[in-house]
């Protein structure tokens, strides 16, 4: 079993965890912008094409999951814990699917097609609804919400394992030069 992911696997974590910081702060940066004005319509459309490409991302990742082996963990880790490990990335992998899924819906039950930094436009499948689109905000949100949640205690646990445990744990999925 190989002791670090592959460059791929690492460029597609670090890559996916700047996508969310980045989508997640450009929730606020569309709140600088009064209703109809074209500052916060380019945020929107940023945000919504942003996260196609996160959607597109996940895939890939997930993909790379499957058919990659993830480097096994330290062996003093408890049963508890790596259980606990696997548990909180399946999370995090549902959660990641989860959002984009979302926020796609959400698009359509506004009665927006999804345009993807204008190259190509994708219409709605659906008939604009409110209500629908109130509700699937909330769950967009809340899955927000608990990615930034749940990404934090995983960074949390990968330093403690680097600073306390004192083992590799951080270190498999640093950039090569980082992590030598």
């Amino acid at each position: 079993m190989n002791p670090t992911y592959t460059s791929a696997q690492k460029a597609m974590h670090w890559a996916v965890f700047l996508l969310v910081i980045g989508l997640y702060g450009l929730t606020y940066v569309e709140e600088l912008f009064p209703r109809g004005d074209p500052g916060r319509a380019l945020v929107w459309w940023l945000h919504i094409s942003f996260g196609m490409l996160l959607f597109v991302l996940i895939v890939v990742r997930v993909g790379l999951r499957l058919t990659l082996e993830a480097p096994g963990l330290p062996r003093q880790m408890s049963e508890l814990e790596r259980w606990t490990a696997k548990v909180a990335h399946l999370v995090l992998y549902a959660l990641l699917v989860a959002i984009p899924v979302l926020g796609i819906v959400l698009t359509w039950y506004r009665g927006d097609a999804l345009s993807f930094f204008g190259l190509f436009t994708i219409p709605a499948p659906v008939s604009p609804d409110r209500d629908a689109a109130r509700f699937v905000r909330e769950l967009h949100s809340l899955c927000a919400n608990l990615i930034l949640i749940l990404a934090g205690l995983h960074a949390a646990a990968a330093l403690w394992h680097h600073f306390i445990r004192k083992d590799d744990v951080l270190k498999r999925m640093l950039p090569e030069a980082a992590g030598s």
